[in-house]
Protein backbone atom coordinates (compact mmCIF):
# COMPACT_ATOMS: atom_id res chain seq x y z
CA UNK A 1 0.00 0.00 0.00
CA UNK A 2 1.18 3.52 -0.81
CA UNK A 3 0.68 5.71 2.26
CA UNK A 4 -0.12 9.41 2.15
CA UNK A 5 2.50 9.89 4.86
CA UNK A 6 5.10 7.35 5.90
CA UNK A 7 7.56 8.15 8.70
CA UNK A 8 10.11 5.47 9.52
CA UNK A 9 12.37 5.63 12.60
CA UNK A 10 12.79 9.40 12.65
CA UNK A 11 14.78 10.96 15.49
CA UNK A 12 15.62 14.58 16.19
CA UNK A 13 18.07 16.03 18.71
CA UNK A 14 18.71 19.60 19.80
CA UNK A 15 22.19 19.57 21.32
CA UNK A 16 21.91 16.96 24.07
CA UNK A 17 18.11 17.00 24.21
CA UNK A 18 16.20 14.34 22.28
CA UNK A 19 12.99 15.83 20.80
CA UNK A 20 11.97 12.69 18.88
CA UNK A 21 13.00 9.11 19.55
CA UNK A 22 12.77 6.71 16.59
CA UNK A 23 9.19 7.66 15.71
CA UNK A 24 7.34 5.71 13.02
CA UNK A 25 3.91 6.61 11.67
CA UNK A 26 1.84 5.64 8.64
CA UNK A 27 -1.27 7.45 7.45
CA UNK A 28 -3.38 6.09 4.60
CA UNK A 29 -4.79 8.32 1.84
CA UNK A 30 -8.00 10.00 2.99
CA UNK A 31 -7.44 9.35 6.69
CA UNK A 32 -8.13 11.96 9.37
CA UNK A 33 -5.60 11.75 12.19
CA UNK A 34 -5.35 13.99 15.26
CA UNK A 35 -1.95 14.41 16.91
CA UNK A 36 -2.11 15.21 20.63
CA UNK A 37 0.33 15.68 23.46
CA UNK A 38 1.27 17.99 26.29
CA UNK A 39 3.74 20.82 25.70
CA UNK A 40 7.17 19.50 24.81
CA UNK A 41 5.87 16.11 23.68
CA UNK A 42 7.35 16.48 20.16
CA UNK A 43 4.19 17.22 18.14
CA UNK A 44 5.48 20.35 16.39
CA UNK A 45 8.86 18.74 15.71
CA UNK A 46 7.15 15.75 14.09
CA UNK A 47 4.96 18.00 11.94
CA UNK A 48 7.95 20.01 10.71
CA UNK A 49 9.84 16.83 9.89
CA UNK A 50 6.82 15.42 8.04
CA UNK A 51 6.49 18.56 5.93
CA UNK A 52 10.20 18.89 5.12
CA UNK A 53 10.72 22.09 7.13
CA UNK A 54 13.06 20.28 9.50
CA UNK A 55 15.61 17.52 8.98
CA UNK A 56 16.00 14.49 11.18
CA UNK A 57 19.26 13.33 12.71
CA UNK A 58 21.91 11.93 10.38
CA UNK A 59 21.41 8.39 11.68
CA UNK A 60 17.60 8.47 11.55
CA UNK A 61 15.19 7.11 8.97
CA UNK A 62 13.00 8.47 6.20
CA UNK A 63 9.86 10.48 5.42
CA UNK A 64 7.82 9.69 2.31
CA UNK A 65 4.78 11.45 0.85
CA UNK A 66 2.60 9.18 -1.28
CA UNK A 67 5.58 6.90 -1.70
CA UNK A 68 8.02 9.62 -2.80
CA UNK A 69 11.06 10.29 -0.62
CA UNK A 70 11.08 13.66 1.19
CA UNK A 71 14.11 13.12 3.42
CA UNK A 72 16.37 10.36 4.65
CA UNK A 73 19.20 10.25 7.19
CA UNK A 74 19.05 13.99 7.79
CA UNK A 75 19.10 15.05 4.13
CA UNK A 76 16.40 16.24 1.77
CA UNK A 77 15.94 14.14 -1.33
CA UNK A 78 16.87 15.58 -4.70
CA UNK A 79 13.16 15.60 -5.54
CA UNK A 80 12.02 17.27 -2.30
CA UNK A 81 10.65 20.42 -3.99
CA UNK A 82 8.27 18.39 -6.11
CA UNK A 83 7.29 16.16 -3.19
CA UNK A 84 6.49 19.19 -1.02
CA UNK A 85 3.85 20.35 -3.50
CA UNK A 86 1.53 17.66 -2.20
CA UNK A 87 1.84 18.87 1.40
CA UNK A 88 -0.27 21.82 2.54
CA UNK A 89 1.06 23.15 5.86
CA UNK A 90 -1.36 25.10 8.07
CA UNK A 91 0.17 27.14 10.90
CA UNK A 92 -1.29 28.39 14.17
CA UNK A 93 -0.46 32.01 13.24
CA UNK A 94 -1.74 31.74 9.63
CA UNK A 95 1.56 32.93 7.98
CA UNK A 96 -0.15 35.42 5.67
CA UNK A 97 1.47 38.61 4.34
CA UNK A 98 -0.64 41.28 6.01
CA UNK A 99 -0.07 44.04 3.44
CA UNK A 100 -1.06 41.85 0.48
CA UNK A 101 -4.61 41.13 -0.60
CA UNK A 102 -6.30 37.90 0.42
CA UNK A 103 -6.30 36.87 -3.26
CA UNK A 104 -2.54 37.47 -3.55
CA UNK A 105 -1.86 35.44 -0.39
CA UNK A 106 -3.90 32.53 -1.68
CA UNK A 107 -2.12 32.64 -5.03
CA UNK A 108 1.16 32.00 -3.19
CA UNK A 109 0.05 28.38 -3.09
CA UNK A 110 0.77 28.15 -6.82
CA UNK A 111 4.44 29.15 -6.49
CA UNK A 112 5.62 25.54 -6.58
CA UNK A 113 3.98 25.06 -9.97
CA UNK A 114 5.51 28.03 -11.84
CA UNK A 115 9.05 29.26 -12.49
CA UNK A 116 10.87 31.31 -9.85
CA UNK A 117 10.95 34.31 -12.21
CA UNK A 118 7.20 34.28 -12.84
CA UNK A 119 6.60 33.89 -9.12
CA UNK A 120 8.85 36.82 -8.25
CA UNK A 121 7.07 39.05 -10.77
CA UNK A 122 3.64 37.83 -9.76
CA UNK A 123 2.91 36.53 -13.26
CA UNK A 124 0.47 33.79 -12.36
CA UNK A 125 -1.37 32.03 -15.19
CA UNK A 126 -5.05 32.85 -15.58
CA UNK A 127 -5.92 29.29 -14.60
CA UNK A 128 -4.19 29.76 -11.22
CA UNK A 129 -6.11 32.99 -10.65
CA UNK A 130 -9.36 31.17 -11.39
CA UNK A 131 -8.40 28.36 -9.03
CA UNK A 132 -7.57 30.91 -6.30
CA UNK A 133 -11.03 32.48 -6.52
CA UNK A 134 -12.64 29.04 -6.51
CA UNK A 135 -10.63 28.12 -3.41
CA UNK A 136 -11.76 31.29 -1.64
CA UNK A 137 -15.34 30.41 -2.51
CA UNK A 138 -14.77 26.86 -1.21
CA UNK A 139 -13.70 28.20 2.21
CA UNK A 140 -16.47 30.80 2.27
CA UNK A 141 -14.54 34.09 2.01
CA UNK A 142 -14.65 34.92 -1.72
CA UNK A 143 -16.24 38.27 -0.89
CA UNK A 144 -13.05 39.25 0.99
CA UNK A 145 -10.66 38.50 -1.92
CA UNK A 146 -9.69 42.16 -2.46
CA UNK A 147 -9.11 43.02 1.20
CA UNK A 148 -5.71 43.17 2.81
CA UNK A 149 -5.06 40.05 4.86
CA UNK A 150 -4.74 42.07 8.06
CA UNK A 151 -8.36 43.18 7.70
CA UNK A 152 -9.67 39.65 8.22
CA UNK A 153 -10.59 38.08 11.54
CA UNK A 154 -8.45 35.26 12.88
CA UNK A 155 -10.88 32.61 11.67
CA UNK A 156 -11.06 34.18 8.21
CA UNK A 157 -7.25 34.32 8.01
CA UNK A 158 -7.04 30.62 8.84
CA UNK A 159 -9.57 29.86 6.11
CA UNK A 160 -7.44 31.90 3.70
CA UNK A 161 -4.45 29.75 4.69
CA UNK A 162 -6.49 26.63 3.90
CA UNK A 163 -7.47 28.14 0.52
CA UNK A 164 -3.76 28.69 -0.17
CA UNK A 165 -3.18 24.96 0.40
CA UNK A 166 -6.02 24.17 -2.02
CA UNK A 167 -4.39 26.34 -4.70
CA UNK A 168 -1.18 24.41 -3.99
CA UNK A 169 -3.18 21.28 -4.97
CA UNK A 170 -2.17 19.66 -1.69
CA UNK A 171 -3.18 16.03 -1.24
CA UNK A 172 -2.37 16.00 2.48
CA UNK A 173 -2.90 18.91 4.87
CA UNK A 174 -0.71 18.98 7.96
CA UNK A 175 -1.89 21.51 10.53
CA UNK A 176 0.02 22.61 13.63
CA UNK A 177 -2.49 23.80 16.28
CA UNK A 178 -4.71 25.48 13.63
CA UNK A 179 -7.41 26.55 16.10
CA UNK A 180 -5.31 27.42 19.14
CA UNK A 181 -5.58 31.17 18.45
CA UNK A 182 -9.29 31.18 17.57
CA UNK A 183 -12.47 31.73 19.54
CA UNK A 184 -14.76 28.68 19.83
CA UNK A 185 -17.12 29.73 17.03
CA UNK A 186 -14.26 30.36 14.57
CA UNK A 187 -12.54 27.15 15.66
CA UNK A 188 -15.63 25.13 14.84
CA UNK A 189 -15.88 26.74 11.38
CA UNK A 190 -12.25 25.85 10.62
CA UNK A 191 -12.65 22.28 11.82
CA UNK A 192 -15.91 21.87 9.86
CA UNK A 193 -14.09 23.13 6.77
CA UNK A 194 -11.18 20.70 7.14
CA UNK A 195 -13.58 17.85 7.77
CA UNK A 196 -15.66 18.70 4.71
CA UNK A 197 -12.56 18.93 2.49
CA UNK A 198 -11.58 15.48 3.69
CA UNK A 199 -15.00 14.03 2.90
CA UNK A 200 -15.60 15.76 -0.43
CA UNK A 201 -12.10 15.89 -1.91
CA UNK A 202 -10.38 13.03 -0.12
CA UNK A 203 -7.64 15.26 1.31
CA UNK A 204 -5.68 13.47 4.03
CA UNK A 205 -5.50 15.29 7.38
CA UNK A 206 -2.88 15.27 10.13
CA UNK A 207 -3.87 17.89 12.69
CA UNK A 208 -2.09 18.72 15.94
CA UNK A 209 -4.50 19.70 18.73
CA UNK A 210 -4.58 20.50 22.42
CA UNK A 211 -8.40 20.51 22.39
CA UNK A 212 -9.40 16.94 23.19
CA UNK A 213 -13.10 17.62 22.60
CA UNK A 214 -12.33 18.55 18.98
CA UNK A 215 -10.08 15.50 18.56
CA UNK A 216 -12.94 13.24 19.68
CA UNK A 217 -15.56 14.98 17.56
CA UNK A 218 -13.71 15.28 14.24
CA UNK A 219 -11.23 12.39 14.10
CA UNK A 220 -11.53 8.61 14.13
CA UNK A 221 -7.85 8.01 14.87
CA UNK A 222 -5.60 9.75 17.39
CA UNK A 223 -1.83 9.57 17.81
CA UNK A 224 -0.66 10.64 21.28
CA UNK A 225 2.93 11.68 21.95
CA UNK A 226 4.91 11.98 25.15
CA UNK A 227 8.61 12.82 25.56
CA UNK A 228 9.29 12.41 21.86
CA UNK A 229 7.63 9.01 21.49
CA UNK A 230 4.26 7.72 20.29
CA UNK A 231 2.50 6.32 23.37
CA UNK A 232 -0.92 5.68 21.83
CA UNK A 233 -2.24 5.18 18.31
CA UNK A 234 -5.88 4.22 18.19
CA UNK A 235 -9.54 5.28 18.22
CA UNK A 236 -10.46 8.79 19.39
CA UNK A 237 -13.23 7.31 21.53
CA UNK A 238 -10.53 6.13 23.96
CA UNK A 239 -9.71 9.73 24.92
CA UNK A 240 -11.49 9.84 28.25
CA UNK A 241 -10.17 11.97 31.13
CA UNK A 242 -9.13 8.80 32.96
CA UNK A 243 -7.18 7.48 29.96
CA UNK A 244 -5.47 10.84 29.39
CA UNK A 245 -4.45 10.95 33.04
CA UNK A 246 -3.04 7.44 32.64
CA UNK A 247 -0.98 8.62 29.65
CA UNK A 248 0.16 12.02 30.91
CA UNK A 249 -0.31 12.17 34.66
CA UNK A 250 -0.51 15.76 35.93
CA UNK A 251 0.28 17.08 32.42
CA UNK A 252 -3.14 15.85 31.28
CA UNK A 253 -4.66 19.01 32.82
CA UNK A 254 -3.61 21.08 29.81
CA UNK A 255 -5.38 18.64 27.45
CA UNK A 256 -8.65 17.89 29.23
CA UNK A 257 -11.35 20.45 28.40
CA UNK A 258 -14.97 20.69 29.52
CA UNK A 259 -17.45 18.80 27.31
CA UNK A 260 -15.30 15.96 26.05
CA UNK A 261 -17.65 15.14 23.15
CA UNK A 262 -17.12 18.62 21.75
CA UNK A 263 -18.81 20.47 18.90
CA UNK A 264 -18.82 17.92 16.09
CA UNK A 265 -19.44 18.19 12.35
CA UNK A 266 -22.91 19.53 11.61
CA UNK A 267 -23.40 17.85 8.24
CA UNK A 268 -23.66 14.36 6.83
CA UNK A 269 -24.69 12.83 10.15
CA UNK A 270 -21.68 13.95 12.21
CA UNK A 271 -21.32 13.79 15.97
CA UNK A 272 -23.13 17.03 16.77
CA UNK A 273 -23.56 17.64 20.51
CA UNK A 274 -26.34 20.26 20.49
CA UNK A 275 -26.17 21.41 24.15
CA UNK A 276 -22.38 21.71 23.93
CA UNK A 277 -22.59 23.57 20.62
CA UNK A 278 -25.10 26.06 22.01
CA UNK A 279 -22.79 26.75 24.94
CA UNK A 280 -19.87 27.26 22.57
CA UNK A 281 -21.82 29.69 20.39
CA UNK A 282 -23.05 31.65 23.43
CA UNK A 283 -19.49 31.96 24.68
CA UNK A 284 -18.30 33.18 21.26
CA UNK A 285 -21.06 35.82 21.08
CA UNK A 286 -20.30 37.06 24.56
CA UNK A 287 -16.56 37.43 23.89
Amino acid sequence: MTYALSIDNISKSYDAAKALRSVSLRIAPGERVALIGASGSGKSTLIRLASGLLLGDRDSGAVRIFGDLMQEQGRLSADARRVRRRVGLIFQKFNLVNRLSVRANVLMGALGHISALRGTLGLFPEEDRRVALAALAEVGIANHAGKRAEQLSGGQQQRAAIARALVQRAKIMIADEPIASLDPKSAKKVMDLLSNLNRRQGITLLVSLHQIDYARAYFDRVVAMRAGEVVFDGPAARLTPAFLTELYGASADELILPGQTGPGPDSEGGNLDVPRLRAVEELAQAS
